[in-house]
């Protein structure tokens, strides 16, 4: 079966998949694996295949916000994935989390647009309980900050006139916002799917513990990879 937005073909796909934003980090991802093969790049949506440990995976990119990204986890999903990780960043609510820790997600509440569009608002969005213990047992030895929490999903990066939900959220106790997981959550629980995420923090989304916003520093950019190296221990662990 043809994928015609990620422009794949599903005997192509493996059961287990690494979802990240970013086409150029897709491509970071895949320098990490053996025999690694590039099966298309349409639009934001970059896939790679290779083996990790001798396990069989993909490497796929989604772009920024939960419609675009949808798209990509129900195409990965119905050409056979069974399995997704997303390595993403995130912005912190909480000093405890500062810029360089890794976020585990075991659930994202749902401020984006797009999936009240698929299910009734008081649907969850939830990790799959395996994904997350996978995580954690392959973040244990990661040297600095892993928290682990729920993370919260918005559509909006930069404010207008309506003020964010960032300060009810920081309050209720969760520990950071992104902007694809209420997504991956939703669709991946319509089709059957597990999926979990691993985040790298990039600064404070709370306002009263921002400073000036850079996610290019060496901190960051270590925490990245920190956070992918656990992704591909997890993969495994998931495939045993």
């Amino acid at each position: 079966m043809y994928m015609p937005i990620i422009q794949v073909n599903s005997e192509d796909l493996p059961e287990l998949a690494i979802v990240c934003g970013d086409p150029r980090r897709a491509l970071a991802i895949s320098a990490k694996l053996q025999n690694a093969k590039e099966l298309s790049f349409a639009r934001e949506y970059r896939t790679f295949v290779g083996e990790y440990e001798g396990v069989r995976l993909a490497v796929v990119s989604h772009g920024v916000g939960c419609p675009g990204a949808a798209v990509c986890f129900d195409e990965l999903i119905r050409g056979g994935v069974k399995t997704l990780i997303r390595v993403g960043t995130a912005g912190s609510l909480t000093k405890d989390a500062p810029a360089g820790s890794l976020v585990i997600s075991v659930a994202a509440a749902r401020e984006d647009g797009l999936t009240k569009q698929l299910v009734p608002m008081g649907f969850p969005a939830i990790a799959d309980g395996s994904v997350v213990d996978a995580l954690t047992q392959a973040a244990a030895d990661a040297p600095g900050v892993v928290k682990k929490g729920i993370t919260v999903c918005i559509d909006a990066f930069f404010t207008g006139v309506v003020e964010l939900p960032h300060k009810q959220y920081k309050a209720a106790g969760a520990v950071a916002v992104e902007m694809e997981l209420a997504s991956l959550y939703v669709v991946a629980s319509l089709h059957g799917a597990r999926a979990g995420s691993i985040l790298a923090i990039d600064g404070f989304a709370d306002a009263d513990l921002a400073g000036e916003y850079d996610p290019h520093t060496d901190n960051v950019a270590q925490a990245i990879e920190r956070g992918i190296d656990v992704a591909l221990k997890a993969i495994v662990k998931l495939a045993s």
